[in-house]
């Protein structure tokens, strides 16, 4: 496998997935993670990541899950050819499917079909707040420049099927927009995680599940902890990341 000059070779560590990634793009945090292991798709059930980057979030479903299919819509040509080279990489061609587009585009008969899961780890960050990245690529994975959390909702109510799944990770500030266009867009929130750097601190990023066309009733359930009193991870989180 021949790699440009920015890029590196890394081993998940997960059922022997690799990933290339490009030192000039968005490369992968915890929270791509986090959101891979929180979600659920259902056995053989379609699964579908907007604004997919490098396609860490579709490798790590093909491994986490039994999903019969994987599509990643992605914006940027350069992180859709890189995603597209990880999936021909680990020989997942035939189950995970890259789309170069813009996820506003994208619906129901846009595919032809509807999806039972839809997952997005989108850019957090108005574009008014928080320090631009001088590259274009940066900018556009971490600010709503492209598209904001409305628009990803609302992509993910049109490509569901009725009673399908939609799962984000996001800032805890923007709770109550999220939930609100969740609503709005028919996606009613059942489920909520908080995920917290430590005990006694406040929460970093939130996990939020929603389903399509169901009755209003959400749980919080109990808050997710990356590091324990000693520094090192807790156990969940080496769980979530198959450590021994």
């Amino acid at each position: 496998m021949l790699l440009s000059q920015n890029e590196r070779l890394d081993d998940l560590g997960l059922g022997g997935l690799r990933l290339i990634q490009d030192k000039t793009q968005f490369c992968f945090g915890v929270d791509a993670v986090l959101l891979s292991a929180f979600a659920r798709v259902k056995y053989r059930g379609r699964a579908l990541d907007l604004g997919c980057g490098n396609g860490i979030i579709p490798l790590l479903l093909s491994h986490k899950t039994k999903a019969s299919l994987i599509a990643g819509v992605e914006i940027q040509s350069a992180a859709a050819s890189l995603a597209r080279r990880n999936v021909e990489l680990n020989g997942l061609s035939s189950r995970v499917k890259i789309i170069e587009d813009d996820l506003k585009n994208v619906s129901e008969a846009y595919f032809g079909f509807a999806f039972d899961t839809v997952v997005s780890n989108p850019p957090y960050m108005e574009p008014a707040r928080g320090e631009k990245n001088a590259s274009e690529a940066l900018r556009l994975a971490r600010h709503e420049i492209a598209c904001n959390a409305g628009d990803v909702i609302a992509a993910a109510s049109r490509c569901l099927k009725f009673g399908g799944l939609f799962f984000m990770i996001h800032r805890p500030e923007r709770i109550a927009d999220i939930l609100t266009s969740m609503r709005e867009c028919g996606l009613e929130p059942k489920r909520l995680r908080a995920v917290h750097p430590k005990a006694g601190q406040n929460a970093s990023m939130i996990l939020i599940e929603g389903q399509k066309g169901a009755h209003p009733y959400c749980v919080m359930a109990p808050p997710l902890y990356i590091h324990g009193a000693d520094g090192g991870y807790t156990d969940e989180i080496n769980a979530i990341y198959e450590r021994a």
